[in-house]
C-alpha cells in the first residue's frame, strides 16, 4: 500500500512572487442557446428576455440576450483557472454592463494585471469582456494570491 501524497502543489496556478503589472490571460467561449439555459436552471434567473424570444423581441434588444453573469462568468474562468489560477481566492468585482450578448456571440473575458499590493498579496485586475472587439462588460477584481 502507498502512501497518500496530500502535496496538492502541482493543482495551483501562479505565486504571488510570479506575478507582474501588465500580465494578463483570456478565455473565450461562443455562447449557446445551452449556455443560457443552463445558466439559468442553476442560477434560477429565468427572465423572459433570457428565455422567451416574442417578448425578447420586443425589447430594445429586438431578440434574447444571455444574463450579464453569464459573461462575468468567464471572468472568474479567467482568474480561477489561469492568471493567477486555482488556490487564488476572489475578494471584489465591479461590474458593468456596457452591451448585450446574444446566441452565437463570441465573448472574450481578458484580465489584466493593474496593480500589485505585496504586503497583502492582493493583486488589482482590470477585467473586459469584448464581442467582435466591443466591450459588452467592465469591471475589476480584487484577488488574493497565494505566496511562494
Amino acid at each position: 500500500m502507498s502512501e497518500q501524497n496530500n502535496n496538492f502543489e502541482e493543482f495551483y496556478g501562479y505565486k504571488f512572487e510570479e506575478l507582474s503589472v501588465g500580465q494578463s490571460a483570456v478565455y473565450a467561449r461562443t455562447v449557446t442557446e445551452a449556455d443560457i439555459l443552463m445558466f439559468a436552471g442553476v442560477s434560477g434567473d429565468y427572465n423572459p428576455v433570457h428565455i422567451n424570444e416574442e417578448l425578447a423581441a420586443s425589447t430594445m434588444f429586438g431578440g434574447r440576450i444571455a444574463h450579464g453573469m453569464l459573461s462575468a462568468g468567464f471572468i472568474s474562468t479567467v482568474l480561477g483557472t489561469k492568471l493567477p489560477g486555482p488556490g487564488a481566492i476572489y475578494l471584489a468585482q465591479t461590474l458593468k454592463f456596457k452591451a448585450p450578448v446574444k446566441i452565437g456571440d463570441t465573448v472574450v473575458a481578458r484580465c489584466t494585471i493593474k496593480e500589485l499590493t505585496p504586503e497583502k498579496r492582493k493583486a488589482k485586475f482590470d477585467t473586459v469582456c469584448t464581442v467582435r472587439g466591443k466591450v459588452v462588460l467592465e469591471g475589476e477584481a480584487d484577488i488574493m494570491v497565494p505566496a511562494r
